[in-house]
């Protein structure tokens, strides 16, 4: 898509709102800069003018934060969708939409367990229902008796029902060999809940100096997001993509005394499994970040909801947890918050947004105004918090459930695993293209060699060089993927991010189209 064109949708879009959306992403996307007559928004600038609030007297920590999966490309992916159920020819008859983790919108079906529980809650009339299995009905109970009026509409503690957050803290104790105290436990709205919660809590100015937090590069945009949010720094640390996007503590010391000059680092996050990379990080890795940790007072962060989504031969998930705990003095009294997440895994229930944070070793004082900070937020979902019970209480051998259950989580894995190893091999197979293996998560993240010329067009047009491939991707084949640029890069390379969770057929249609296009692309712009 030409800037002009972009220009043209922009200026034409019948919502106002949207058009404003778009405006702040044109402005301060790092993957999409235009200029001039594309910045030209006197409609929306006229309307501001008129408004109490309006972009110049807004917080500009929320205009400058970014999302960068829900940027323009999706703005544009879903105005292609409209124009398709319009009857607009198109040279393909759907939009794939590859840039986000969202398993049930590419067909994955939902775990049967998991939604006859639900079931039950929300309806518990069911209960008397000759239909569904006794340990079904068990589960419901139990989480309906935690629930104030027996009814999944009421609010609960505001860190989450009681009995699940024991069974959660019998989870942890059977994944890591370690005792968990369910007081540690507080269930949230979706991992990115819990991961702002405890972020929130490192803002503070020390010494006249802003707060920083470590996050890896290439990282998932939440964190940036978050950070420019609360007005926080952002430190990058690079993965090295020639290791198979592992980590370096060269690069940790490089990072951390660069950041030292300009900001007040506090806290390291690790994304294990990796978003977008798909890396699962070993024992020895995992070890070093602890140590580092240590060595800089840095309190840790451990994004692993990915930690069910392990697939390549001799790949393991270690927890945070486990391997701190295993060192012993002094890493075992270490700060650390770790995050869960009904989102991923085998179940993939985004929407229902369920999740939970640990956290250990904290101030007594510190978790008191962390349950303050969450108590204002009333209680996570409470349907989140029952598929979060399901996922960490699953059916047991010898429960009517079980065998059904485990039938089915096996196969929705086995089949990621098919299409990560699917997904990887066909890009390396492309001229121009390289990828590491996806070891783990629900991502690819090539590494895409442009022509020189389509470089020069995409700067002349002020777009990022992967962002206009990108485009150009979309409007030929109504695949939206997401800009490396989004996720951060090392200058002069350029990448995007593809999830692997379309259906085995439609993946595989897509991944024709993908090199059809890009050979296209190579021989226009040579």
């Amino acid at each position: 898509m030409s800037s002009q064109s972009l220009s043209k949708f922009v200026r034409f879009s019948a919502n106002y709102n949207l058009c404003c959306y778009v405006k702040s992403h044109l402005e301060f996307s790092p993957f999409l800069r235009l200029s001039g007559e594309s910045k030209n928004f006197s409609i929306s600038q006229n309307m501001s003018s008129q408004k109490v609030l309006n972009l110049d007297n807004m917080n500009p920590n929320v205009r400058i934060m970014e999302y960068a999966v829900r940027g323009p490309l999706l703005i544009r992916a879903t105005e292609i969708e409209n124009e398709l159920k319009k009857g607009v020819e198109k040279p393909f008859k759907e939009v794939l939409k590859a840039n986000i983790g969202d398993c049930h919108a590419m067909g994955q079906k939902p775990i049967t367990f998991i939604r006859q529980v639900l079931a039950l809650v929300s309806q518990p009339e069911l209960l008397d229902d000759s239909r569904y299995p006794d340990d079904i009905k068990e589960r419901a109970r139990a989480i309906l008796e935690g629930c104030r009026g027996g009814s999944v509409g009421s609010y609960t503690d505001s860190p989450g029902i009681e009995i699940i957050r024991k069974h959660v803290a019998q989870y942890i104790e059977r994944r890591d060999g370690i005792p968990c105290d369910y007081l540690n436990v507080l269930l949230c709205a979706g991992a990115s809940d819990g991961i702002k919660s405890i972020l929130r809590l490192l803002v503070a100015d020390i010494d006249g100096k802003k707060p920083g937090v470590l996050i890896p590069i290439p990282q998932y945009p939440l964190y940036s997001a978050t950070l420019a949010e609360f007005n926080m720094k952002q430190i990058g640390y690079y993965l090295d993509e020639n290791k198979n996007w592992g980590l370096d503590l060269n690069e940790l010391e490089r990072s951390i005394t660069e950041a030292r000059k300009h900001c007040n680092p506090r806290a390291i996050v690790v994304i294990n499994p990796g978003n977008p990379t798909g890396q699962v990080l070993t024992r020895e890795n995992v070890e070093d970040v602890i140590k580092f940790a240590y060595k800089e007072k840095l309190f840790l962060l451990a994004d692993e909801v990915y930690q069910d989504n392990v697939y390549a031969e001799g790949s393991k998930f270690y927890s945070f947890k486990k391997v701190l705990t295993e060192l012993g003095s002094p890493y075992s009294e270490m700060e650390l918050a770790s995050f869960m997440s009904c989102s991923k895994g085998f179940m993939g229930e985004c929407g229902l947004r369920g999740g939970y944070t640990e956290v250990i070793n904290l101030d007594p004082d510190v978790k008191a105004m962390l349950l303050k900070s969450i108590s204002a937020m009333l209680c996570p979902t409470v349907l989140g918090q029952a598929v979060m019970d399901c996922v960490v209480n699953p059916p047991q051998p010898g429960e009517l459930s079980y065998e059904s259950f485990q039938e089915e989580k096996a196969s929705v894995l086995k089949s990621l695993a098919e299409r990560a190893k699917l997904v990887a091999d066909t890009f390396n197979s492309i001229p121009g293209m390289s990828c590491n293996p996806v070891q783990g998560a629900m991502y690819a993240f090539p590494q895409i060699t442009l022509p020189k010329r389509a470089i020069e067009e995409a700067k002349n047009k002020g777009i990022e060089p992967n962002a206009f491939y990108a485009f150009q991707l979309l409007e030929k084949t109504g695949i939206c993927i997401v800009p490396g640029s989004g996720f951060g890069q090392v200058n002069g390379t350029y990448h995007f991010r593809t999830t692997i969770l379309p259906q085995p057929d439609k993946l595989r249609n897509m991944l024709d189209s993908f090199k059809n296009f890009h050979l296209q692309f190579l021989e226009e712009w040579k």
